[in-house]
C-alpha cells in the first residue's frame, strides 16, 4: 500500500488530485493509506488546504513524515519546472511519480527527465486520464469494431476561458499548446496511431492593452501513419467550455463530450443511435490503475518504458507544433541534428 505526496497545491494538486484520490479509495479502500501529505515549493503559496491533507513547508519536512520507497509523489507544479522538481524528489529517495501533463515543455527538458529516470530508476506515470475513462473505452471499441467503416478523421475541441491563470506571473505554461492539448494528443494517438505534424497555428491572449504571447488559441494538424487526419483546436479565450472529440468514419460520425470540470463527472456519446449520458470519473479511474501499477511493477518492467515513450512522443509533437509557429525552432533543429 502506498501513501500519496502532493507536490504543488494549485488547482491541479489541491483540487483535482486530492478529490480524485479520495474517490478512488472509496472504491478501493486499500488503494492508499493516509493522510495525504503535501508540499508546495512556491514561497508565496498560502491557499486553503483541503480536508485530510497535511501541509508541510519543504520536501525535507514532507519526507520525514513518509517512507519515500512506499510513497507515490504527485507532481502538480507548472510544467516548466519539471526537471528541477523531479531531481529534488529523486534526491530525497522518491521513485514512484505521477506527473501532470505535459511531461516536459521542450526537448531539452524531456532529455533531462529521461536522464533522471534512468539514473534513479524512476517509475513515472504521466497524467493521461482521458485514456482511462469509460468514454475513451467506448471510442476504442467503436474504432476496433469497424462497424462504421474505417476511421478517416478526428477533430478534438478543447475550449475554455482561462484568463486569470494565463495572466498570472509564473503560470509555467509557455504556450496554449501546453495547457489542454496534451490530453487530446494522448487520446488521438491511442485511437489513430503515431503521427507527424502537418500544420499549426497559435495566437496571443489579448485583454485590452494586456497581451500574453502564445496563450490565446492553438491549432494542430496531424497525419497518422495509417492515413487518418487529425485536427486539435484549443481556445483559452473562448466564452464557453467544450471538450469534445469527433470521429468521422466512412459511413458515420461519432462525437464524444468529456466532462467539463470536477463539478460534474458525466460524459456524453452521440451516435446515429442517439445520445448516451453516463458517469465517467476518468481521473479517479486513472489514479486507481496507476496506484496498482506502482505497487506491483518494478522499474524494469517494459510497461513503464512504453507508457513513457507515448508521452515523450506527445512532447515531440507539441515541440514540432511550436516550431511551425516560430516558437522553439532551435530545439527541433538540435534534435534533428
Amino acid at each position: 500500500m502506498r501513501q500519496p505526496l502532493i507536490v504543488g497545491l494549485g488547482r491541479s494538486g489541491a483540487g483535482l488530485h486530492t478529490r480524485a484520490l479520495h474517490t478512488a479509495r472509496a472504491g478501493a479502500p486499500r488503494l492508499w493509506k493516509g493522510p495525504v501529505v503535501a508540499v508546495d515549493p512556491r514561497p508565496a503559496a498560502g491557499g486553503p488546504v483541503p480536508d485530510g491533507v497535511v501541509r508541510t513547508r519543504s520536501l525535507t519536512e514532507a519526507a520525514a513524515l513518509l517512507t519515500p520507497a512506499a510513497t507515490v509523489a504527485h507532481v502538480c507544479t507548472p510544467p516548466d519546472t519539471r526537471p528541477a522538481v523531479l531531481a529534488g524528489l529523486a534526491a530525497a529517495g522518491f521513485r514512484d511519480l505521477i506527473v501532470e501533463k505535459p511531461l516536459a515543455t521542450g526537448l531539452d527538458d524531456l532529455a533531462a527527465v529521461e536522464r533522471l529516470r534512468d539514473a534513479h530508476g524512476l517509475r513515472i506515470t504521466v497524467v493521461a486520464h482521458w485514456l482511462a475513462g469509460e468514454l475513451a473505452r467506448r471510442l476504442r471499441e467503436t474504432v476496433a469494431s469497424a462497424e462504421h467503416g474505417p476511421l478517416l478523421r478526428v477533430e478534438a475541441v478543447q475550449h475554455k476561458p482561462r484568463f486569470l491563470r494565463s495572466l498570472r506571473p509564473g503560470d509555467g505554461h509557455p504556450t496554449a499548446f501546453d495547457v489542454e492539448m496534451p490530453h487530446a494528443l494522448g487520446l488521438v494517438r491511442d485511437l489513430a496511431g503515431p503521427a507527424e505534424v502537418t500544420g499549426a497555428h497559435l495566437t496571443d491572449l489579448r485583454i485590452g492593452a494586456v497581451v500574453r504571447p502564445g496563450m490565446g488559441s492553438a491549432r494542430l494538424d496531424l497525419r497518422h501513419t495509417g492515413g487518418v487526419r487529425t485536427r486539435v483546436v484549443s481556445d483559452l479565450a473562448a466564452p464557453v467550455r467544450e471538450r469534445s472529440v469527433t470521429l468521422t468514419f466512412a459511413r458515420a460520425a461519432v462525437t464524444a463530450h468529456f466532462p467539463l470540470s470536477a463539478d460534474d463527472d458525466h460524459a456524453q456519446l452521440v451516435t446515429g443511435r442517439g445520445r448516451e449520458v453516463f458517469r465517467d470519473d476518468a481521473l479517479a479511474a486513472f489514479l486507481t490503475r496507476a496506484y496498482h501499477r506502482h505497487a506491483t511493477l518494478d522499474s524494469g518492467h517494459p510497461t513503464w518504458r512504453a507508457a513513457f515513450d507515448v508521452q515523450a512522443d506527445v512532447v515531440r509533437l507539441l515541440v514540432a507544433a511550436k516550431a511551425h509557429c516560430g516558437h522553439g525552432a532551435g530545439e527541433v533543429a538540435r534534435a534533428a541534428g
